[in-house]
């Protein structure tokens, strides 16, 4: 944590957090290593940070691990990278049944390689009991396709009779993202320095606490994580809303 840190108030631990992982070719690079090197280091990092989370009550995980532009990076990183999160589900199965976290996904599923589809759907079926942390995985992931699908299945719902144009407010047009059932979240923490949210979870952030960290993702463990959560807690988060309202919602007096 920062100096001079405090400890954390189990009162205002998020709920939801989400991560763009990145740096992870930048690590290696900076060492001479193959960029996949990084990625190899930045898979500990996912461990570390999910265990935490689950540690400290943190209810949904929400971490961007391939984004459909992903899909132009040489071919090569990209099988590392299917492979990678090929061991990742069979390594971490037992962790996550042990510690009732139900693993999901998000994206465009259908672009993954079928053994990557089929090992995603096992663990998914072999968690879906977990009941303290659902850890999701946003893969072939893009924040505007979701919400084109979105606005694609709401089109197919007026067009046979089900809706009309008036009956679809936010509420029902989240219902219908790949994020349904999911709140949005209330921090995201983007490593490696870069201030962009790169196409992630638009329509979910509108008031989402960011966090950027110059930190590498293969170098963001336990005191990173804790430095993030420390300082989303010194932020009030309004939704719109004056000082005095937050204060009187809260119980308590306006300032002067």
């Amino acid at each position: 944590m920062t100096d001079n840190s405090k400890p954390l108030d189990p009162q205002k631990i998020p709920r939801h957090v989400a991560i763009i992982m990145d740096g992870n070719g930048r690590w290696a690079q900076r060492r001479g290593f193959h960029r996949v090197r990084g990625h190899v280091a930045g898979a500990e990092s996912v461990r570390v940070v999910t265990r935490l989370a689950r540690q400290l009550g943190i209810s949904y995980l929400t971490l961007f691990a391939f984004s459909e532009e992903n899909w132009q990076r040489p071919g090569m990183e990209i099988r590392v990278l299917m492979a990678l999160l090929r061991r990742y589900l069979h390594r971490e199965l037992s962790e996550m049944r042990d510690n009732q976290i139900a693993l999901k996904a998000i994206g465009d599923l259908s672009q993954l390689p079928e053994a990557v589809q089929r090992d995603l759907e096992q663990t998914i079926a072999a968690t879906a009991a977990g009941a303290r942390m659902d850890l999701t995985l946003a893969l072939s992931y893009g924040g505007r396709s979701e919400i084109v699908h979105a606005v694609q299945s709401l089109a197919r719902e007026v067009a046979a009779g089900l809706l009309t144009p008036e009956d679809i407010d936010a509420a029902r047009f989240a219902r219908h993202l790949y994020t349904a059932g999911m709140p949005d979240p209330d921090l995201i923490i983007r490593t490696s320095g870069e201030y962009r949210l790169s196409n992630f979870l638009l329509w979910q952030s509108a008031y989402t606490e960011l966090y950027v960290t110059e930190t590498l993702w293969p170098d963001f463990r336990e005191n990173e994580f804790l430095t993030a959560l420390e300082i989303y807690q010194q932020r009030q988060r309004r939704f719109g809303l004056t000082q005095e309202q937050i204060e009187a919602l809260n119980g308590k007096e306006p300032r002067d």
